[in-house]
């Protein structure tokens, strides 16, 4: 069967597959990333990766340690923990980047770190940017970091796979990040959430490296788990061009020669021709012009024009971050401010996305510019794009920012406002001393209309599954339907009991009370709880999946699941399956009840050795209609036999 370029890139990292075996959306894996990348967080990870009884980095050249955050906080305790995170990276031989060198995500590009064909983690949600260099870049959680340290290995899904079709070509003035803010908010009704995307189409040429790197990193935003450009002669000749950089720095092992460049390309994977994505979806480059997302709300995106007839006065305005800190970024900004003053109320802060980002706007004379203008530089790394630091905003301030998140909250004061915008427009706010676009920019065209998404459902099938000792083969329990798309964590564990470390009995106790008062009393030790789509969307609290588990709910179905509940949940050793087609007939049958938490009174049986789910009495159809599932392989069977993840790697060490 054909594959997706994310299905062959999995398949290239996975680890213990039975021979002949072909990836597809769906599976499970035992898989080895290229590189792990982990910054600040790394303090947090390190005593994880000691409690899980490792003693020594499995492969130290898989790291990647980068100090981007807080760097700006020179308080004791912070120094401490980045000089104990350099020494653990000096004792393990692991690469290892010290405040003021850049961010994480940029380290990982510039220093060939990420490159077409692998696939390449970090402990930061905007791991997708490696998707800009042809990699499959993903998040993972510090326990997987801690794991791929030990053993050097993790366990995936691999999601559904999108295809994003592009056609046309930018107008002038348009950047990468009014075309990802186009996309989010066409396609802003969760139509690519939780999978992965792969760029295609004639549009491509026409987007550079630095476009491509915004746009995957945004796709974050957009509710992706990975945005995956194909290998191109754009990506090539930026490849190149690194390898000229480590040549002349004198690099004794660089990460990219024209040698290595000739190996990656004679084992780089495309997609077939005629592989299935679970959607596809069409837009055209050339309706794109200048744009504005908010305030404090990624989706809600309208053209910058419209917001510049408003008058909304803005007090800061930031050009930073790993989706627009990069040498075009401030060319773009000085392009459009040269010459003139930023606003006297206005304090427009900058900084680049690495040392050599900044070094080179210096050389040309960008950064120059901007502080002839009245800006404020702030040392290479994330700092405000994430509330810490110079320039967090405070009560009531209004901002522009070419960062990627304006999450109530996030940048400072939860009674902030903060609108996205690209450097262009960024720039011509802190000027005008509110939002304002550049007079140069397009002016054509706007946010059109979402055209039609083509859906190309794989179809089910029956699996022959081999099934480990331990594994139940067969399960059987009343299903108990919840009619609820996108239920939340905090209705299914509420933030009350979340930092109250309550035992096992206790949280079995709270689990849905948020959702259902009356669910305590409804529910049965043995059911099998079905819920609609997207379920456990919202926190990472991983609570929500074992207060179920310890109520006696057998497993959880839905029609699919946010990415973060599933992980953690298999993490814990507890099955969710997906299976939209009984989520469908549940809700056509009892469509008429109003209750939150319903008894069906419908029997399942699931075979696991098949992937297939029988219903029995009182479901629609004949008696007994089945229904496939995705088929729980090695992987996730190990995960619930041992009782997660953390069990699995100690089993993995003491084999080592």
């Amino acid at each position: 069967m054909a594959q997706t370029l994310v299905e062959k890139i999995a398949q290239q990292h996975a680890v213990g597959l039975p021979p002949g075996y072909e990836v597809h959306a769906g599976d499970f894996l035992s898989v080895r990333p290229a590189h792990c990348m982990t910054h600040d967080n790394t303090a947090a990870v390190i005593p994880k990766f000691q409690s899980i009884g490792a003693k020594k980095v499995h492969d130290p050249s898989q790291p990647v340690f980068a100090l981007d955050h807080d760097i700006q906080n020179r308080s004791p305790e912070n120094l401490a923990a980045y000089a104990k995170i350099e020494e653990f990276a000096r004792k393990h031989g692991i690469a290892f980047y010290p405040i003021g060198r850049g961010i994480g995500h940029q380290i990982m590009i510039e220093e060939c770190f990420a490159l077409p064909g692998s696939l390449v983690v970090a402990s930061d949600s905007h791991s997708n940017i490696y998707g800009g260099v042809a990699a499959l870049g993903t998040p993972v959680v510090r326990t997987d970091a801690a794991a791929i340290w030990a053993t050097g290995r993790t366990w995936w899904q691999v999601p559904e796979v999108v295809r994003v079709n592009l056609t046309g070509a930018p107008q002038q003035g348009v950047s990468g990040k009014d075309i990802i803010l186009a996309l989010i908010g066409t396609f802003n009704r969760d139509e690519v959430l939780n999978c992965c995307l792969e760029f295609a189409g004639p549009g491509l040429a026409s987007l550079n490296l630095e476009q491509r790197l915004t746009i995957a990193n945004m796709t974050t935003e957009w509710g992706a788990l990975a945005g995956v450009f194909p290998y191109d002669q754009v990506t090539r000749a930026y490849l190149l061009s690194r390898a000229e950089v480590f040549r002349l720095r004198g690099d004794p092992n660089p990460r990219m020669t024209p040698q290595r460049l000739q190996q990656i390309e004679a084992r780089m994977p495309h997609a077939d021709p005629d592989a299935i994505y679970a959607k596809e979806l069409d837009f055209d480059l050339s309706t794109v012009v200048p744009l504005v997302a908010g305030p404090n709300e990624v989706k809600t995106v309208r053209l910058a024009t419209e917001l510049e007839r408003e008058d909304i006065r803005i007090d800061k305005a930031f050009l930073m971050s790993c989706v627009n800190g990069r040498l075009g970024d401030f060319a773009e900004a000085a392009t459009v401010i040269r010459g003139r003053k930023v606003a006297e109320h206005v304090r427009f802060y900058i900084a680049a996305a690495s040392s050599e980002v900044e070094a080179e706007a210096k050389k040309h004379g960008y950064w120059q510019t901007l502080l002839d203008a009245g800006a404020i530089a702030l040392p290479p790394g994330c700092g405000a794009c994430i509330g810490l630091g110079e320039g967090v905003l405070t009560d009531n301030e209004v901002a522009i920012s070419a960062t990627n998140r304006n999450f109530k909250g996030r940048m400072g004061s939860p009674k902030s406002i903060v609108y996205l915008a690209s450097p262009a427009v960024v720039a011509a706010s802190a000027v005008a001393g509110k939002i304002a676009c550049p007079s140069t920019a397009a002016q054509t065209g706007g946010l059109k209309p979402a055209t039609p998404i083509r859906l190309n459902r794989r179809p089910a099938v029956a699996a022959q599954v081999s099934i480990l000792p331990g594994f139940p083969q067969r399960l059987e329990g009343e299903l108990l339907w919840i009619p609820k798309d996108n239920l939340n964590t905090d209705g299914i564990y509420g933030k009350d009991y979340t930092y109250k470390n309550l035992p096992p009995e206790e949280m079995a106790k709270v689990a849905m009370l948020n959702y259902d008062p009356e669910f305590q009393k409804i529910a049965r030790k043995g059911d099998i709880l079905v819920g609609g789509y997207n379920f456990g969307s919202g926190s990472s609290r991983e609570q929500a999946a074992t207060a179920l588990k310890y109520r006696g709910v057998q497993l959880v179905i839905a029609g699919s699941f946010s990415q973060t509940y599933s992980r953690n949940a298999y993490n814990n050793g507890y099955i969710c399956i997906e299976c939209p087609a009984l989520v469908d007939d549940l809700r056509a049958a009892f469509k008429d009840r109003k209750e939150l938490t319903i008894r069906t009174g419908w029997v399942a049986t699931l075979d696991f050795a098949s992937s297939e789910l029988t219903v029995g009495p009182g479901a629609p159809g004949p008696p007994g209609k089945k229904y496939n599932f995705p088929a729980l392989g090695p992987v996730a069977q190990e995960l619930v036999i041992k009782g997660g993840f953390e069990a699995v790697i100690r089993d993995q060490l003491a084999g080592l």
